[in-house]
């Protein structure tokens, strides 16, 4: 009898102690808070003629899921930005050249926003680097396309902050390119983020 009571407690427990329970924890990320930047740098001959962008990406939403402490094991993000929101700030540049600079952005040519008005991103591993620093890699879907992007990710303060590169010929974008190639952006850009999780 006494047996029986102490199998059905350690199994009443083991309801209790999930794996989700035990090993995560999960956070929806304040986006009034929390900033994504887009960096796109300028390349050619004559690249001293160009200006290197910087686009604004709000998150529109996204979840942590924080493993026990010193454990990255069952650690997780995903968030998503509404690319219609992306602006490009610019601020070397005058009023007209960023308006035009955004147009090209949200074109067919770029992002095609009314078709793809979705950028997303989910994790598939988090792995420890030790003291509050992550390597995280997963899957970036953007114009419909979804290809795997590493991000390096600390944490400090409750913040949680990074970055991470890639090509955009990777989702099928052509850098643009003027004057035969002479002024150009280079196929390689930075994203850079600042996450906090809501309280």
């Amino acid at each position: 009898m006494r047996l029986t009571k102490a199998v059905l407690g350690l199994l009443a427990i083991g309801a209790c102690l999930t794996p989700d329970t035990v090993h995560a924890q999960s956070k929806t990320i304040d986006v009034t808070k929390s900033t994504l930047k887009i960096r796109v740098f300028k390349s050619g001959v004559f690249s001293a003629f160009a200006h290197d962008h910087e686009i604004q990406a709000p998150i529109e939403e996204g979840i942590i899921e924080a493993g026990i402490p010193d454990s990255s094991a069952h650690a997780s993000v995903q968030l998503r930005v509404d690319s219609r929101k992306m602006r490009v700030l610019d601020p070397d540049t005058s009023a007209d050249t960023r308006d035009q600079i955004q147009h090209t952005m949200q074109s067919a040519t770029v992002l095609d926003v009314e078709k793809f008005p979705e950028i997303s991103y989910q994790s598939t591993t988090v792995t420890s680097r030790g003291d509050a620093h992550w390597e995280v890699n997963g899957m970036l879907n953007l114009l419909g396309k979804k290809q795997p992007v590493v991000v390096e990710v600390s944490l400090k303060d409750g913040h949680y902050r990074g970055s991470a590169s890639f090509k955009q010929s990777n989702f099928g974008i052509n850098p643009i390119s003027l004057a035969g190639g002479t002024i150009k952006v280079k196929d390689e850009l930075k994203i850079e983020f600042d996450i906090v999780p809501a309280n």
